[in-house]
């Protein structure tokens, strides 16, 4: 059986004495099979074997196709201390190609049973070695490639293990695609404190029957997932209670209020958080929801700032702003990368203090988003710098009208585009779903826009469909494509 030798590095030491301790424990639950923790490390100390024979110790390319024997591929790597870069499988053959080249990968391997276990002890690195490449989304271009340092690692699971009660025992569900930062405390979280992880398939990512069932036959204890996947887990349940879920973590995207209120409904045993964080700099702010009805009338709060979590606002001027007002969040934790590689490596991940370049030693992450600060102190985003808009010579943030049309009770879900025109510059365009089919006309709509929103944030045009909007693979609306689907263009 595989061992960990040498200094200590708990992510790796806790998951190794799990399966020693008790190979028979439940690890992994796959297509209605389960994976004992013995079996698990058995599976990655065969690919060991392959790992050890290859040449240098630069990374190993390893595609996220979700199954217990990658997830035993990536723990082989994590044995035999070689980086593991894991890039989407949706990616194409030419992306993947310069995503490995900048990243130096050589050695790109699927999981395939190996001869021999190989049982030689290793001897542990430094909390500073690359463990992790992880990959942005790529919706503005190549993806970036994201490494997270063993430490780094190390920090979050131990954060994430103690916050949301992870142990022997625990059921989780595995909901995002292996190369999705929130894998951290789905996956491998759960790993290494004795838990039992429950690995949604992707090709059925968008049946609420099934992800309803995969919840029901597992009694899932902790859920952590986009707000679709609520939507659809909602809308299939019907009505039907969930009691065994304790830990409910919504992330990655506005969750429509109307869903909110719904949450206490369907999860009656559950505590119910909204995460704020980047694959750059892994969780950043905790809120838990006490009162889902009253916050489901307006923005919820990004929440306290995890243990040794930092967080400034930035104003337009570059000035860091101390009292109340709107500005661009920078963030430093202690889970987050060191810097890009590749081509991005000319882009600085994280900057010096603003105010204190040489005092203070931290780095920081300029996220993008731009949050308010309440005089309470109180923080809530208001979407993205790169948002904000110019429509008839005013300043207007789609982000901000998507969540007013959000918090109407007859929409679930809503895009918000600024397409060119040839007279006004940039015009609003909106697609809104109705939550019941026929049950919301495009005047009560702007009725309640116009009672939210300054004139020049009501889009010019607003379309109402019964259809659910195209999605990336990350759960959030593709904007390209509600364009193409609706036949939108400067002229709409």
């Amino acid at each position: 059986m595989s061992t960990v030798d040498g200094p200590p590095e708990p992510f790796l030491d806790s998951f190794v004495e799990h399966a020693r301790r008790t190979p028979d424990a439940p690890a992994l639950v796959w297509r209605g099979e389960q994976v004992g923790y013995g079996a698990l490390l058995d599976l990655a100390g065969r690919e060991r074997a392959r790992i050890s024979r290859l040449e240098g110790d630069g990374p190993v390319g390893v595609p996220a196709v979700k199954s217990p024997a990658t997830i035993a591929l990536v723990l082989a790597c994590f044995l035999e201390r070689r980086p593991v870069l894991l890039p989407a499988a949706t990616l194409g053959a030419d992306v993947l190609e310069r995503l490995y080249e900048q990243a130096g990968v050589h050695d790109v391997l699927t999981p395939a049973p190996a001869e021999n276990p190989h049982d030689a002890p290793v001897t542990a690195a430094g909390p500073d070695t690359t463990r992790l490449l992880l990959t942005t989304s790529g919706s503005t271009g190549l993806p970036k490639i994201v490494p997270l340092s063993a430490g780094a690692v190390d920090r979050f699971t131990a954060w994430a293990a103690d916050a949301f009660g992870i142990a022997p025992g625990t059921t989780v569900l595995n909901y995002a695609p292996l190369n999705f930062d929130l894998c951290l405390l789905d996956v491998w979280t759960t790993l290494a404190h004795g838990g039992r992880v429950v690995l949604a398939d992707p090709g059925q990512g968008v049946d609420g029957a099934y992800l309803l069932d995969l919840l029901v036959r597992h009694e899932v204890h902790v859920v952590q997932a986009v707000p679709m996947f609520y939507r659809l887990l909602a809308d299939a349940a019907a009505g039907r209670r969930l009691p065994f879920v304790r830990q409910a973590l919504f992330t990655g995207d506005t969750l429509p209020g109307p869903l909110l209120a719904a949450l206490p409904g369907l999860l009656p045993g559950a505590r119910l958080y909204n995460v704020y964080g980047c694959t750059e700099t892994n969780d950043s702010f905790l809120h838990e929801v006490t009162d889902a009805r009253a916050a489901a009338a307006g923005p919820l709060p990004l929440g306290r700032p995890l243990p040794g979590v930092g967080a400034l606002l930035l104003t337009g001027d570059g000035e860091v702003l101390d009292g109340p007002g709107t500005g661009e969040l920078l963030v430093s934790t202690p889970f987050q990368t060191t810097g890009y590689l590749g081509a991005a490596a000319a882009r600085p991940a994280l900057v010096p203090h603003p105010r204190d370049p040489h005092g203070d030693p931290r780095r920081w992450y300029r996220t993008g988003d731009l949050v308010h600060r309440a005089a309470d102190g109180t923080l809530t985003l208001q979407g993205r710098t790169d948002f904000q808009v110019k429509v008839r010579g005013v300043r207007v943030n789609t982000q901000e009208v998507e969540h007013v049309l959000l918090a109407h009770p007859d929409v679930s879900e809503a895009a918000v585009l600024a397409l060119p025109d040839p007279v006004a510059g940039k015009l609003l365009h909106a697609v809104v779903r109705r939550a019941c089919a026929g049950g919301l006309d495009s005047l009560a709509l702007r009725g309640h826009l116009a009672r939210g929103l300054p004139r020049a944030a009501i889009p010019s045009t607003l379309l109402l469909t019964d259809e659910p909007l195209p999605r990336t693979s990350t759960g959030k609306v593709d904007r390209d494509r509600v364009v193409r689907d609706h036949h939108l263009t400067k002229e709409s």
